[in-house]
């Protein structure tokens, strides 16, 4: 299964480079808000909040427009996504964006534009 990890041993600076990242690959625009990752802390130390692909998302979407791939990773099939918002308020991490512009909500899908993005390597792609 792949997911997106915390590097031992490292330390996220709270830059937001990979909040940053995020939002402009979903929604095209560096507004943090439409980030499916968080950095909870402050300026001297911050720590990402990442997807762990626990799939409760998936199970309260009604329409089955979250369904887990091959390699272990949770999607939303925007053909399928009637936007009512069950995914987001069922998430722990609160890591499932909805604009209210957009027409379908977006999750992590352990792509990896985050952790290229971080100038200080926190974050990695895994295997488990």
């Amino acid at each position: 299964m792949k997911k997106l990890a915390i590097k031992e041993g490292t330390t996220c600076m709270s830059c937001l480079q990979c909040m940053i990242a995020c939002a402009e690959s979903f929604y095209k625009e560096a507004d943090i808000t439409k980030a499916c990752i968080n950095i909870t802390g402050t300026e001297t130390g911050g720590e990402p909040v990442t997807c762990d692909q626990c799939g409760k998302c998936a199970e309260v979407c009604e329409f089955s427009a979250i369904t887990k791939t091959p390699k272990g990773v949770y999607m939303i099939n925007k053909k399928l996504c009637t936007s009512c918002g069950k995914c987001v308020d069922a998430c722990p991490y609160q890591l499932i964006v909805k604009p209210n512009e957009a027409s379908v909500a977006s999750k992590c899908i352990a792509c990896g534009i985050c952790a290229k993005a971080c100038p200080e390597g926190v974050l990695e792609i895994v295997d488990i």
